[in-house]
């Protein structure tokens, strides 16, 4: 079966192009819709975090002075995920600093990212926020957790990726939902999500 790693980052800000670092990694592999594997780490960059971000995620300065380092986590990090496609919520985020975080080290980040927002959107709709707390709370899945933390919100974002995967083979009559299937729904507009369905079928065939 094909794997596919759910991940997510906590970090000091909003983009490592502003000197922003992460600050906490997780990632949970998913097999045929269960959970096979967990990484999950805080990592030392060297960067402070500021007492809004603190407040935000519960990461002091404190735990991650006595984390490792992040170049130590991040090579961890990449053999752990070797060259499965990749899932987040919200996965330009997340895409942007596994990315840059690896860029450190002279590693290729070569991995697809599929995005649980974008296909929330197209399949729920009728839900006013696309947020993994509106989400989570809309399909009742089970808390992994305080939010904002690594290892719980991945939990969470794998358990709304196996129901999105759950949801597309009910809805569209289709054997499984793999990674690349995902990437096409998510690129469609909302209307034409069943034709892109239909075309990369046929393309498989």
């Amino acid at each position: 079966m094909t794997r596919i790693a759910v991940i997510d980052f906590e970090t000091t800000g909003l983009s490592p192009a502003m000197g922003d670092r992460a600050t906490e990694i997780a990632i949970v592999m998913l097999e045929g819709g269960e959970v096979v594997e967990r990484f999950q780490s805080l990592m030392n960059a060297g960067v402070r975090i500021s007492s809004f971000i603190e407040s935000f995620t519960g990461i002091s300065n404190d735990m991650v002075a006595a984390a490792p380092p992040a170049a130590e986590v991040m090579a961890a990090a990449s053999r752990f995920v070797g060259d499965a496609p990749m899932v987040a919520h919200n996965a330009s985020f997340d895409r942007r600093y596994w990315t840059a975080e690896l860029a450190r080290l002279d590693l290729r980040a070569p991995q697809p990212f599929a995005c649980t927002v974008l296909l929330s959107r197209r399949l729920y709709p009728e839900v006013r926020s696309h947020s993994l707390g509106a989400m989570a709370a809309f399909h009742r899945l089970p808390s992994a957790g305080r939010a904002h933390r690594a290892l719980a919100d991945a939990e969470v974002t794998a358990a709304l990726l196996a129901r999105i995967q759950t949801d597309l083979c009910k809805r569209f009559d289709l054997p499984e939902a793999l990674h690349p299937l995902l990437m096409k729904i998510q690129s469609s507009p909302k209307h034409a999500m069943a034709g892109a369905i239909e075309k990369y079928l046929a393309a498989a065939r």
